[in-house]
């Protein structure tokens, strides 16, 4: 197995949108702390998606570096899209517990594992849409770190949210998050065993990784536009805060 078959050029790309994800991620959930009613919800959602997707995305731009000796890997359409769902949803379930919560810290530890799970639940159910001649197997040990990586990496992300105030902390703060995703990815795949069946000599069905890449591109582009849209009406720093942060000393601001 090569997990960077064309050197640091594809888990560069990786990274980048694992940072992008994370800091719209950070900034859309202050956002919805400033508001209230159906705009806190719809920044939630941004916030969800931004997260979820930018995670999703990392992790398949990633599996373009991916190759088998001698063999052709092809992915599963439907099961690869049914983690990108998993992904939003259950870091949707996350954001939203810590974005609706008047107990921080409490909402913060079961964001977190929201989170996590749905990123480590992301990244095996993609590796299960993988199609090559041969069985795939996991080190349980490793998978267990992978996870624990995910809990801890979506709980300090949470808990940045609810704490870090000011574009330049969040923008630190994102890179921070971006090598976590990262860490969680490539731990997972240290997991991953492969086992060719030799009486096999190629797969049917599924596209190969390279056929997400335009997707992918397109994906990304109407991502990064909305997110513009996104920034253009963001609330302002003189926004009301919200009742469940009432009781803080320090304003917030962008």
């Amino acid at each position: 197995m090569n997990h960077a078959v064309h050197g640091w050029l594809i888990p560069a790309i990786s990274y980048a949108i694992a940072c992008v994800g994370s800091l719209l991620a950070l900034r859309g959930t202050r956002w919805a702390l400033l508001t209230e009613g159906r705009g806190r919800r719809n920044w939630l959602m941004f916030a969800s998606f931004s997260l979820g997707f930018g995670i999703w995305s990392m992790h398949f731009i990633a599996m373009l570096g991916f190759t088998v000796s001698g063999v052709e890997i092809h992915y599963d359409v439907p099961l690869t899209a049914l983690s990108l769902l998993v992904a939003v949803a259950v870091v949707g379930a996350g954001i939203f517990t810590v974005g609706y919560s008047r107990r921080p810290l409490g909402a913060v530890l079961v964001g977190g594992v929201f989170t996590g799970l749905g990123v480590a639940a992301m990244h095996y159910l993609g590796m299960a849409a993988m199609r090559l001649p041969g069985a795939l197997s996991y080190d349980h040990l490793t998978v267990g770190i992978s996870v624990a990586i995910a809990i801890l990496a979506a709980t300090a992300a949470l808990w940045a949210a609810l704490n870090i105030r000011g574009t330049l902390a969040v923008a630190a703060a994102a890179p921070v998050m971006g090598v976590a995703v990262c860490a969680m990815h490539y731990t997972g795949m240290a997991a991953l065993s492969v086992h060719l069946d030799p009486g096999r000599d190629s797969v049917t069905g599924g596209v190969v990784a390279l056929q997400f890449v335009f997707p992918l591109a397109v994906g990304f582009a109407a991502y990064v536009f909305a997110s513009s849209l996104a920034f253009a009406v963001a609330p302002s720093k003189t926004a009301k805060r919200p009742p469940a942060l009432a009781g803080r000393a320090a304003p917030l601001r962008r």
